[in-house]
């Protein structure tokens, strides 16, 4: 557990600041690595959690690494950066991982940092269709990135829906269009193809000794 500093009576803590970047990271690549990046230094945080899903209940039975080696490619990723940390909280496969559950563990446990939910705009248009929106957004500030080429009004109105609908606090992260998918690089994989340079070269390396993606893999 984090626990704050000692202070005086009637001063006022400086809480930390902590993004929560989470995927099925099926897996990582340089787009997610940037989108951690982006919201890392245009919101001041002091680390980003990159949180794997361990049993996504939006892609039952889609997932094809296992969440241990999707975690193990996530540090693998991140573990030259110091300020980019990986978390295996929802990492037990047999129980669906609700976004609200998650945060409100965090908050509760660590009452000293507030967190900022890293969300796509892809995201953000079904995001009133997740499992208690509201508590969702009781706590944490979403940042909604802009990557997903999603016309400035019609995202200006999804998030002004979602301020009205369910209290929820939304700031805009602007981020370049890195046209990568985890379903492209698995393709690129099976087809034989080449995704050096759109993963981490370890991470390239892993996927290749580990044999994963092919159409004989299994988890």
């Amino acid at each position: 557990m984090i626990k704050s500093g000692l202070s005086c009576p009637g001063e006022k803590v400086q809480k930390k600041r902590a993004g929560i970047l989470g995927g099925t990271f099926d897996p990582i690549h340089t787009g997610h690595l940037i989108l951690a990046e982006a919201a890392y230094e245009s919101f001041q945080l002091d680390y980003v959690l990159i949180m794997p899903n361990g049993n996504p209940p939006h892609k039952p039975g889609q997932v094809n690494a296992s969440i241990e080696q999707r975690t193990h490619m996530a540090e693998l990723a991140a573990r030259d950066n110091a300020h980019l940390q990986v978390s295996d909280f929802e990492k037990t496969p047999q129980d669906y991982h609700y976004t609200y559950e998650t945060l409100e563990f965090l908050a509760a446990e660590h009452p000293d940092i507030d967190y900022y939910f890293i969300l796509g705009a892809d995201s953000l248009v079904h995001f009133h269709t997740w499992m208690e929106p509201e508590r969702i957004c009781r706590c944490c500030q979403i940042l909604a990135t802009t990557r997903d080429r999603m016309e400035q009004e019609v995202l200006q109105a999804h998030i002004e829906r979602l301020r009205k609908d369910f209290h929820a606090r939304i700031e805009l992260l602007e981020t370049p269009n890195i046209d990568i998918s985890s379903n492209m690089l698995r393709e690129r994989v099976q087809k034989g193809q080449s995704i050096r340079y759109y993963v981490p070269d370890a991470v390239e390396a892993y996927i290749r000794e580990q044999r994963l993606y092919r159409e004989n893999h299994r988890k």
